[in-house]
């Protein structure tokens, strides 16, 4: 089970997922160039509007070098939408049997969400070692993350929600943090004024902090 793409580590290199939510699927492309070209090669397309679906297709197609993936992923047959329409990996707020068979049987790389000792064991025991730490601030954040390190030593983290500019190199810089994920890159507003320009500066600044991380 643990040699299935499901349980794979997703193929980008940034350590800043930026997590979106497009209304307009005119959006998608411009948006994705705007983050490659500030130094971040990843975005997480959430499914919480109904131009999520077409979005993360249009990415796929116009900008193959962005790693697109489907955030907000609650139901099983979703899995396999995301996965048709072009995202290379999948992350869910929570996690389920039906959720972790969906992805096994789609062959997607996918990091279900976890929020207690109890659910990170059953991730685990279900093969994955990198799972989103969700809402990572009402978990306990970065003493949530440390107390962890100690008994399941062996878990990797994406925390999402309560991450930004001003904290991500304190989150970055523990032994078992990945990657980080939050929307300050790509915050609704730039998105409707199609301000590309000032999202390619948040990009840029969020990858230096990154890469300066420890």
């Amino acid at each position: 089970m643990t040699t299935n793409p499901c349980f794979s580590r997703p193929p980008f290199q940034s350590r800043v997922v930026p997590v979106i939510v497009i209304t307009d699927v005119a959006q998608a492309v411009p948006l994705a160039r705007a983050l490659l070209a500030g130094g971040v090669d990843v975005m997480e397309i959430t499914l919480r509007h109904a131009a999520g679906l077409p979005a993360i297709e249009a990415v796929a197609k116009a900008v193959p070098e962005m790693v697109v993936g489907a955030g907000t992923v609650t139901q099983a047959q979703e899995l396999a939408q995301v996965r048709d329409a072009g995202a290379k990996f999948a992350l869910s707020p929570g996690m389920t049997e039906s959720l972790v068979r969906a992805a096994v049987d789609a062959r997607l790389p996918f990091m279900p969400g976890v929020m207690t000792p109890g659910e990170i064991m059953q991730a685990r025991e279900w093969g994955f070692r990198l799972a989103k730490l969700f809402p990572a601030a009402q978990a306990g954040g970065l003493n949530m993350l440390k107390a962890l390190h100690g008994p399941l030593g062996d878990m990797q983290f994406c925390p999402t929600g309560g991450i930004s500019a001003a904290n991500l190199q304190e989150f970055l810089a523990l032994p078992n943090v990945a990657m980080v994920g939050g929307s300050w890159i790509t915050p609704p507003q730039l998105l409707a004024q199609a301000d590309w320009a000032q999202v390619e500066t948040l990009a840029r600044e969020s990858s230096r902090l990154a890469q300066s991380s420890p």
